[in-house]
């Protein structure tokens, strides 16, 4: 839903018309919005028309559309499959894909070690990570970080993150407020590979909640698994859904060079560090900017690495495999023109 109202708005913005084709699990916001747009169209004499919906969920439908001659961009937000599909045939039309990546944090130090904690736990707590911009890899050295409580080892790291987790999410109506229901059975799938540890040594297991307004609802923890830096199968891919590693790497050096290939190789929205050293915040950003990826820096207040705002944040930069444009920066609207001269003699 909140991936749709930036191409809905910039083609509207430059005088295009507009066809809503929603996921069919995402069909009633989208409807909600598109009924409301009309209304305000008819309200202010424009031909409600100018936005429509398209409710199917037939893919030869919906590849017909995009493919059709009349159709000159394409917003489109999910998996790389049918997004490379779009990419590759399309070619009548702007594609703005937005697709899948691995998002990641390097951690070397804090002096707010307990309020980083907090701020990851909420991270990997939201909407129960069916978010594009969840941080999936931690990066955290082999000897450990420093902290204003003193070193803190990996292990250290890896129980005090889980126990963060726990403690944020002790009290139901904070978890039921925060965690959104599962919302396909392949994510329960893969939760459930998760906690039986095929995927890494399980740091904090996957639990499920009963929420009583919606008791059919199923509601899930996050599960953090540790591993090692070598072990790239296992977290060098996206895996939907609440699922995180600690990755212990050889030390920050290394994190941020990994950081850095993982974006470049499989993609990636948001990137994160936290430290206290400058010069390790200015390696990271050096390798944000060659890597073309958001970072996000010492976060530790109400501001999250994978919360953006659809109209102040740039989400995506069109610089990595995650996604092929930026929302909503001056390229994202102005392209949907169309310069068509005249010359004549005078």
């Amino acid at each position: 839903t909140w991936n749709t109202y930036p191409g809905l708005f910039a083609a509207l913005s430059t005088g295009n018309a507009v066809i809503v084709k929603p996921h069919s699990n995402a069909i009633l916001p989208a409807a909600i919005t598109v009924r409301t747009v009309r209304a305000v169209l008819a309200e202010n004499g424009i031909d409600p028309n100018l936005v429509s919906l398209c409710v199917t969920d037939k893919r030869a439908t919906t590849q017909a559309l995009a493919t059709h001659p009349a159709v000159k961009s394409v917003d489109f937000t999910g998996g790389n499959v049918f997004g490379q599909w779009l990419i590759d045939n399309s070619r009548q039309a702007q594609v703005y894909a937005e697709l899948a990546g691995v998002n990641n944090i390097v951690i070397d130090s804090t002096n707010a070690y307990k309020a980083m904690l907090g701020n990851l736990a909420f991270t990997l707590s939201l909407y129960s990570g069916q978010m594009c911009t969840t941080s999936q890899a931690l990066f955290v050295p082999a000897g450990g970080i420093e902290t204003e409580d003193g070193h803190k080892s990996y292990d250290e790291f890896c129980a005090d993150l889980a126990r963060s987790v726990e403690r944020f999410l002790s009290k139901p109506e904070v978890a039921h407020a925060v965690l959104g229901a599962i919302q396909s059975a392949d994510t329960a799938e893969r939760i459930n590979l998760a906690n039986s540890g095929e995927l890494g040594k399980v740091v904090l297991a996957s639990t499920k909640l009963d929420n009583p307004d919606f008791p059919a609802a199923n509601v899930r923890t996050p599960v953090l698994l540790a591993c090692d830096a070598a072990d790239e199968k296992l977290y060098m891919e996206e895996r939907f859904g609440p699922i995180s590693f600690i990755v212990k790497v050889a030390d920050t050096a290394a994190g941020i060079a990994l950081s850095e290939r993982v974006v470049s190789t499989h993609g990636a929205l948001t990137t994160g560090v936290y430290s206290t050293q400058q010069d390790v915040i200015d390696a990271m950003t050096e390798a944000t900017w060659r890597s073309k990826v958001a970072l996000s820096i010492n976060l530790t207040g109400g501001v999250f690495v994978n919360q953006s705002a659809a109209y102040s944040d740039y989400h995506g930069t069109g610089g990595n495999p995650a996604a092929n444009a930026s929302y909503s920066d001056s390229a994202f609207v102005a392209n949907r023109f169309r310069v068509v001269q005249r010359r004549y003699h005078a």
